[in-house]
């Protein structure tokens, strides 16, 4: 098999795998699940489906993630930047359109990674990803701000963030001060564990204190089992979701949409967890597993699946050695589920929005942020862009247009590094050979810097003997500038002018004799004293 499609797990067991090992994936597995398991819940009753679905995301997809991936340390599950997508899909086309479209996103990702396309995917600029990143904590806050103060909104929430606004501040007399007591409490919790006892699971042990809590005071705020009533403590059965020519069409947007996002958050976290490790993820691999993991989810109700960063450097840092840990975090989950399923009834919802709060506070890279505004006005012009089309606009809409904006300041200062520089007054190849002129080219010669060398050769004129195009110093070329530095030696050979290309490349020679250079016409050399010899020779 293709060592670069093969998952990490035959990689592990290739090396043997040992009782030590198992123990150390068992501990973090265990870590992870524990962590897992409310923000599982959360995220999917934040994305308008049953807190049961999440569970089932994270055991099916987690555990196909963790088994077929290419990262040593990925763990799979729901994400919160899908919350917005997810939400928006079950509005418009309800479950079976969202199972479809997971599934038709699943596809997509196999078909990525089959074609290698998790090689080109991982360039996603900084800047956009640190603005994409902030807009859906934004937007993730902002979905929970009712759940926190139980607000009473009769006329439904609404989804994009303009019109939200206004209408949570309308409903804020229904402020309901037991939820926002829970929801204050158990951030409080969160928070104070982080800092003094930064091992224990704070945000299980803060959702379990104020359920308890909940219970025994009766305080009147919503519930899951109020909400929802309860969760299951069994798996449901494999389905294939419902299949339309017209569903199909009408969901592909959405499936795209999961589809691109899926593999930015997957890679993204698969980078984050090598930087932590040392190791080196299989992009194209991670991309097949995360195809897989959420067509299996779909097949068992679950939602998007992907790579995520929180749970994955948890697992890290928790001492996981091998894709095994993801796997025991899913059966760990599991057992979870089937046994203690009844207890879920009683967390507040509060309480699960206050996870999310602080999830969407951590995502929020500030330290980025403030160096991004620092060190460059472009960096900082596709960082805010981004963020402004995320939380006003769309996802995808806004990773698209920070693409572009980036990619064309990129062209912008790559075009300012090409130089095409005369040194025939200055440098000139003797003393005595004044009728000799030489261009230097140094950088990058492509589309975006051919109007700058354009102005240059074009003044070759018809007075020298001798054109010598110093190549030595060219970083790159592309067709447009072949086109360019052909058109300039025509025009000299035209003009009775001997041309001389210095060069070590032999893909430039290549590419300008493609461009109809005569080869019998142009001399190819080296080095400039090499040019200097041809053209004593020529002279005598």
């Amino acid at each position: 098999m293709n060592e670069a499609l093969l998952p990490k797990t035959v990689s592990v067991l290739r090396e043997g795998y040992g009782l030590e090992r198992l123990k150390a994936d068992a501990i973090a597995g265990m870590t992870v699940a524990i962590v897992a398991l409310p923000l599982s819940m959360a995220i999917a009753i934040a994305s308008g489906v049953t807190p049961d679905r999440g569970l089932f995301t994270a055991i099916v997809g987690g555990f196909l993630v963790s088994l077929f991936g290419g990262s040593r340390h990925q763990i799979g599950g729901p994400a919160g930047a899908f919350i917005v997508l997810v939400a928006a899909t079950v509005a418009t086309h309800g479950i079976e359109g969202l199972l479809l479209a997971t599934s038709m996103a699943g596809l997509i990702l196999i078909l990525c990674g089959v074609l290698k396309l998790g090689d080109y995917i991982k360039f996603i600029p900084h800047p956009v990803t640190v603005g994409f990143t902030a807009g859906i904590a934004v937007i993730i806050f902002a979905s929970q701000i009712s759940e926190l103060f139980g607000l009473m909104l009769p006329a439904g929430e609404p989804g994009p963030l303009i019109d939200k606004i206004p209408a949570l501040i309308a409903a804020f007399p229904t402020i309901n001060m037991p939820a926002t007591g829970i929801a204050i409490l158990t951030v409080a919790i969160i928070l104070c564990l982080r800092r003094w006892r930064p091992g224990f699971p704070g945000l299980l042990i803060a959702v379990v204190g104020v359920s308890v809590l909940t219970a025994v005071l009766d305080l009147p705020i919503a519930t899951i089992g109020g909400k929802f009533g309860g969760i299951p403590n069994s798996m449901p059965r494999p389905a294939l979701p419902a299949f339309s020519i017209d569903l199909a069409l009408a969901v592909l947007p959405d499936a795209i949409a999961f589809a691109l996002l899926g593999a930015i958050e997957s890679l993204l976290s698969a980078v984050v967890a090598d930087g932590m490790t040392g190791r080196r993820h299989r992009s194209n691999v991670e991309l097949i597993a995360q195809g897989v993991a959420n067509i299996g989810s779909a097949l068992f109700g679950g939602i998007c699946v992907t790579g995520t960063i929180a749970r994955t450097a948890t697992n890290v840092r928790s001492g996981a050695t091998s894709p095994v840990s993801g796997m025991l975090h899913a059966l760990f989950l599991l057992i979870f589920m089937l046994t203690a399923a009844p207890l879920a009834a009683y967390i507040p919802l509060a309480s699960l929005a206050a996870v999310l709060a602080v999830v969407s506070w951590n995502m929020v890279e500030r330290s980025a942020i403030v160096s991004l505004f620092r060190s460059s006005r472009g960096e900082t012009l596709v960082l805010l862009v981004t963020f402004l089309l995320v939380i006003v606009r769309d996802l995808t809409e806004g990773i698209v247009v920070g693409f572009a904006l980036a990619a064309m300041l990129f062209i912008h200062r790559m075009s300012t590094t090409l130089r095409v520089t005369s040194h025939s007054d200055e440098h000139p190849i003797d003393n005595t050979d004044a009728a000799t002129v030489i261009y230097r080219i140094d950088g990058a010669f492509f589309f975006g810097a051919v109007a700058a060398a354009s102005a240059v050769l074009d003044r070759i004129a018809d007075s020298h003997r001798n054109l010598v195009l110093d190549c030595t110093g060219l970083q790159m070329i592309d067709a447009s500038g072949v086109n360019v530095l052909a058109g300039a030696m025509r025009k000299a050979l035209h003009h009775g002018i001997a041309v001389y290309v210095v060069t070590q490349r032999a893909e430039l020679r290549s590419m300008l004799l493609h461009h109809g250079i005569p080869a019998h016409k142009v001399i190819f050399v080296d080095s400039l004293l090499t040019a200097k010899a041809e053209i004593a020779a020529s002279a005598t």
